[in-house]
Order: structure tokens, then C-alpha cells, then sequence
């Protein structure tokens, strides 16, 4: 099992590595948009706003005050301070301890625990990424990264909508551990009781494996997949059987399900 709070302890500790000799203003390039100024600041205001969720603990998101961008210089230690805060508010509630999660079926802080982590370790990436020094992902961490991407980012239909299967179906397995998954294809339609808008996207969900003769599969390293899903690698280092068309819907989905 995955010690969550460590591995957000271990990522964090390595951002903060990879920021520390490359220059703020140096583009990411897996996040075009963003200069490594904004990549810190983007992390640092994330974990600034879960720490404060735990510590209170919190319900409504409502109620944690904005944080003001400081100037560059002051990045740094912006980040350090509220990732050492984030750490100590997780470690100081148990797992089940309630609070606030955009997750609706999982309110609790140790769903910030693994959400954070994977935060961390996807945001290091794309700081080596900057710095031009990649260094491996822990196989166990990566693997369970692509449990969560796949039945929580991908497979989060909120309890207001339906999804609606078309019977196309694919396999991930990564190759350290064997573990494998099942996806099935559909619509997900709906209309937010939030916003009253209304929904009709192409969609994905998890599905047993033994119910499923897929169309497609795609092997790779827990590494590879995890980075692929979260487009911080290409499909280069994957096997692809079948129908290769589904590996573009699927990443198409996964993008979407993590902006």
C-alpha cells in the first residue's frame, strides 16, 4: 500500500529540488502556458488552499481566504512554507477525518492525502521537465496514480448525471505489478443542478475486467502509463493492440478529466 503522506512529502521535497538553480521565467513544456514562475505559484496555492481545508477541517471551499501572488523572488519560500503546512495539517488528522473534497463520494482527508500526492508527483515532472533532468517515479506510487485517474478524474460522474455506456471497451495493465484495469466507453448527460447547464460529452468508466472483450489494450510500465494518461510522456514507450484510434479518445478523456 502507498503511504501517501510520505510520497507527498518525498514529491514536494523533489519540486522544490528541481526549482531551485532554473530560472522563473523558463517555459514548461508540458504546460506551454505556464513559466516556471507560474508552475510554482500553481502549486503553492493548491497546497496552500488543502492545508487550510484540513486544518479547519472544512466543508465549504467558500470560506478558505484567496492567497495574493507574491512577486518571484518570494516564490520559493512561498511554496515551502505551505507544503510544510499542508504536511503537518494531514498529519495531523486521522484518514477518516471529514472535510471538503470536490470527490463527492469521498469527503474525508485521506482522499487529500492521495489527491495531493499525485498533485506533487505530476507537478515535479513538470518541473524536471523544465530543469531538462528526469528522474524516475516510484512503480507503486505511478501504478496507484493510474487507479486514480482512471476511477476518480476520469470515471467522476457527478450523482446528478448518467452515464451511458456504447459497448466499446479497452484494458491498461501496467507491467511492474500486472495490475490491470477495464474502461468502457458512453455519454455522460446531464444538467448541474449547480448551473443548470447541461451535458452531453463523450465519457469513460471503469468496468470489470472479466465483463469486457476489448477493442484495444495498452501496456506499460506504471511509470509510462501514468505519464501518458496525464500527458507528461507520449505513447512511444506503450504497447498498443487493436484499435488504435480508442488510444487518442481515451487521452482525450483523460486530458479533459484533468484540466
Amino acid at each position: 500500500m502507498v503511504d501517501h503522506l510520505r510520497s507527498l512529502a518525498d514529491e514536494s521535497q523533489r519540486f522544490t529540488d528541481a526549482v531551485a538553480d532554473v530560472d522563473f521565467g523558463t517555459r514548461v513544456p508540458s504546460c506551454p502556458d505556464w513559466s516556471l514562475g507560474d508552475l510554482v505559484w500553481h502549486l503553492a496555492e493548491v497546497q496552500y488552499f488543502w492545508a487550510s481545508i484540513v486544518e479547519g477541517p472544512l466543508m465549504e471551499p467558500e470560506l478558505v481566504p484567496d492567497l495574493e501572488r507574491p512577486e518571484d523572488t518570494l516564490l520559493r519560500g512561498l511554496f515551502n512554507e505551505q507544503s510544510a503546512r499542508l504536511h503537518r495539517a494531514l498529519s495531523a488528522r486521522e484518514p477518516e477525518t471529514p472535510c471538503w473534497t470536490w470527490y463527492e463520494p469521498d469527503q474525508t482527508t485521506g482522499w487529500v492525502r492521495r489527491r495531493q500526492a499525485h498533485e506533487a508527483l505530476i507537478h515535479r515532472i513538470d518541473a524536471e521537465l523544465c530543469a531538462d533532468d528526469r528522474t524516475p517515479v516510484d512503480p507503486a506510487l505511478a501504478a496507484d496514480g493510474i487507479d486514480e485517474i482512471l476511477r476518480i478524474q476520469i470515471d467522476g460522474i457527478p450523482g446528478w448525471g448518467t452515464f451511458t455506456a456504447d459497448g466499446i471497451t479497452v484494458r491498461l495493465t501496467e507491467t511492474d505489478q500486472g495490475t490491470s484495469w477495464g474502461l468502457e466507453f458512453g455519454r455522460f448527460t446531464g444538467t448541474s443542478p449547480n448551473t443548470n447547464t447541461t451535458y452531453d460529452l463523450d465519457a469513460a468508466s471503469v468496468i470489470e475486467l472479466d465483463a469486457i472483450h476489448p477493442q484495444m489494450e495498452l501496456r506499460g510500465s506504471a511509470e509510462a502509463l501514468n505519464l501518458w494518461l496525464w500527458g507528461r510522456a507520449t505513447s512511444d514507450s506503450l504497447d498498443i493492440s487493436g484499435d488504435a484510434d480508442l488510444v487518442d479518445r481515451l487521452r482525450v478523456l483523460a486530458a479533459a478529466s484533468t484540466n
